[in-house]
């Protein structure tokens, strides 16, 4: 079914359908058949949700969010706009359910330091040009695996509302691509953690100290300062002062 537009935030048109594989790659096909900009899908249940990496996102429970959003006029790059929907998310769960969730790099939510939630973005296009942004969320509200974290309070609805509230004043006020840059540093856990990331050539060790305005961490290790742009991030413990 279709939601009525005039009840969400500006921007946004949103549909929600009972079932599918998943809400990223229906909305890929449908971005290249001509879906507008701020299309939102939203699914009940997935059966075929993924992350990073092709894994799996579960969401046997009802309840969850399970939605894609698809960007065409405010095409930052893809950590940026990954960076806007976590941070919304962020103040979603801040308004709904009262619980400040930290984000680990560079696209989960962490509530006492299980996952909360989850973002993928992927870009369509052609010729070296970026026509579209996908950008998938699923966030664990009134179910969860038993490692994972969820919120308690709220419904779907009520979460996704203030989430896309919050994206809409975020581009309303976008001056540039990193404008959202300070912010989600504020809500980094990952900075000051002594970390491991799993990278293709093996493990780097070390303790995650900054962020730069590209989307890469900056990991002070034995051997120096490394930039890593992309790894799966385990959390170590705070590092040593």
């Amino acid at each position: 079914m279709t939601a009525r537009d005039d009840i969400w935030p500006p921007y946004f048109a949103v549909t929600v359908v009972t079932q599918t594989g998943s809400t990223n790659a229906d909305l890929i096909v449908a971005a290249a058949e001509g879906a507008v900009d701020g299309t939102v899908l939203v699914a009940d249940h997935q059966t075929a949700g993924r992350g990073r990496r092709d894994r799996r996102w579960d969401s046997e429970g009802s309840g969850n969010l399970l939605a894609s959003i698809l960007f065409r006029r405010h095409l930052d790059p893809l950590h940026a706009l990954t960076q806007r929907v976590a941070v919304a998310a962020v103040r979603a769960c801040q308004q709904v359910a009262g619980v400040t969730p930290s984000i680990k790099w560079p696209n989960d939510l962490l509530l006492d330091g299980r996952k909360l939630a989850g973002i993928l973005a992927q870009a369509g296009g052609a010729a070296n040009r970026v026509y579209y942004v996908v950008v998938g969320l699923g966030l664990n509200i009134g179910w969860s695996p038993p490692d994972g974290a969820r919120l308690l309070q709220g419904s779907r609805d009520e979460v996704l509302f203030a989430l896309l509230d919050v994206l809409s004043r975020q581009l309303d006020a976008s001056g540039s691509p990193d404008d959202i840059h300070d912010e989600y540093r504020s809500l980094l856990g990952t900075i000051g953690l002594e970390v491991r990331i799993e990278l293709p050539h093996g493990d780097l060790f070390g303790t995650a100290v900054d962020v730069e305005r590209d989307g890469r961490l900056v990991v002070e290790t034995d051997s120096g300062r490394q930039l890593v742009s992309a790894g799966d991030v385990i959390h170590m413990r705070p590092a040593a002062t």
